[in-house]
């Protein structure tokens, strides 16, 4: 067997076991970020994340962990933030590079197939490191209700509900034994809420608790306020 130490210094190089050591660390990174939920259901899709604990004096709004990508399209990260923006910014590009080409809203799949392209090519040219970032897509196009997710080595996968982040595997728990087909559009949001809740390590609160909706009636990326979150929580 080998030791990671000699097969971890290049992105380029498999260990003798089949292992990129870099993309695993990476990983790992990911595994310590911010808890993020989310939910498909028939009404639409829900996206959750825990923001970061902040200092007193920092000024509110400034840490997000949720974005708009087009309209009807919106993703939650968990990871590195400045590596988020990067594929944030890449996402947006496809989004409306689709809309300028065909006149319509880029279809989802396609959509995370272009990050994932990104992804991966960080994962194989030497003298770059994998994006220290996972990425949960949720939105509504012409086809369906999707939510997919993204990890730092390019692959993706979708779901009916999933967790990221800090604590995921409590808070996938939450959802294996809560989630069942045809859950509504509202009792996704509580459902989500209670998985961040339980992956938390501080009390939440609807001041460091983002939540937005795709419904599937608008098809239009909405954050929820405070209050709105609030009675939920």
């Amino acid at each position: 067997m080998s030791r990671g130490r000699e097969y971890d210094g290049a992105i380029t190089i498999f260990s003798p076991e089949g292992r990129i050591y870099q993309v695993e660390y990476a990983l790992e990174l990911v595994k310590r970020g911010s808890p993020i939920v989310g939910i498909r259901s028939d009404e639409g899709v829900i996206l959750a994340a825990m923001e970061p604990q902040q200092s007193k004096l920092a000024a509110p709004g400034n840490s997000k962990k949720i974005y708009r990508i087009d309209d009807h399209v919106g993703v939650a990260v968990s990871g590195l933030s400045p590596d988020a923006r990067v594929l944030i910014r890449q996402a947006r590009y496809i989004a409306q590079g689709n809309r300028m080409t065909y006149d319509e809203p880029v279809d989802i799949e396609d959509l995370v197939s272009g990050v994932g392209d990104l992804l991966q090519r960080y994962t194989q040219n030497a003298g770059v490191r994998p994006f220290g970032v996972s990425l949960l897509f949720g939105g509504v196009d012409d086809y369906k209700v999707s939510l997919i997710s993204t990890d730092p080595s390019g692959s993706y996968r979708g779901y009916k509900a999933t967790a990221i982040g800090r604590n995921s595997e409590k808070a996938r728990k939450v959802l294996q034994d809560h989630f069942r087909d045809g859950i509504s559009l509202d009792e996704s949001i509580a459902l989500a809420v209670d998985a961040i809740k339980e992956a938390a390590d501080e009390d939440v609160s609807p001041e460091n608790l983002n939540v937005a909706t795709v419904p599937l009636s608008t098809k239009q990326f909405k954050g929820l306020s405070d209050e709105e979150v609030k009675k939920f929580l």
